[in-house]
């Protein structure tokens, strides 16, 4: 069975465009969403990933109408696969269904894994770079080298509240302990 997807960015917009063509494409039940792709939570698309069964073929107008990125989109087709379920792209014209479909759909997914590697490598190499020269990651110190000695002394007098640390340097409890250990 050939089940539609068709989706809108906008509210305004409409999917006649998008549900003609998945009926002329066969699709005997269709779902739809007007919400943004880069939304997380879409309803009709929910709907249509868990009414597919084995043996279905998801159709869909476009790509970017499935996925919200090429990771996401690999992420989806991994799960049609392992569910048995085909998918076509119209627009695109990609059929998972046949040998040359998902030669071109892999080559997809291993041009998504090679990015992330790459993303990876610079980011590895970028933050070895600047500890080489000295650049420490992560938030600066709210406090500066001479408050953090003042706020030690404080605390070692013993007569002063931990309280009236704490809203001098505008610092949490936590904080407090952790420059003091």
């Amino acid at each position: 069975m050939l089940i539609g997807y068709a989706r809108v960015s906008t509210q305004d917009q409409n999917l006649n465009l998008q549900n003609d063509a998945l009926l002329k494409a066969g699709c005997e039940k269709i779902f739809e969403d007007k919400v943004s792709g880069a939304r997380i939570e879409r309803k009709g698309l929910t709907e249509a990933l868990d009414y597919v069964r084995s043996g279905d073929v998801l159709v869909v107008w476009k790509l970017d109408r499935l996925g919200r990125g090429l990771r996401d989109l690999i992420d989806k087709m991994q799960d049609l696969e392992k569910r048995g379920v085909g998918f076509k792209s119209l627009t695109e014209n990609i059929d998972t269904t046949t040998a040359g479909g998902k030669l071109i759909f892999h080559i997809f997914g291993s041009l998504a894994e090679f990015e992330r590697n790459l993303i990876r490598e610079r980011t590895v190499a970028g933050l070895s770079s600047a500890r080489a020269r000295g650049i420490k990651g992560g938030r600066k110190n709210k406090l500066t080298a001479e408050q953090i000695e003042l706020m030690k002394k404080m605390y070692k007098d013993k007569t002063i509240p931990i309280k009236q640390i704490l809203d001098t340097f505008k610092i949490s409890k936590s904080s407090l302990y952790k420059w003091v250990k």
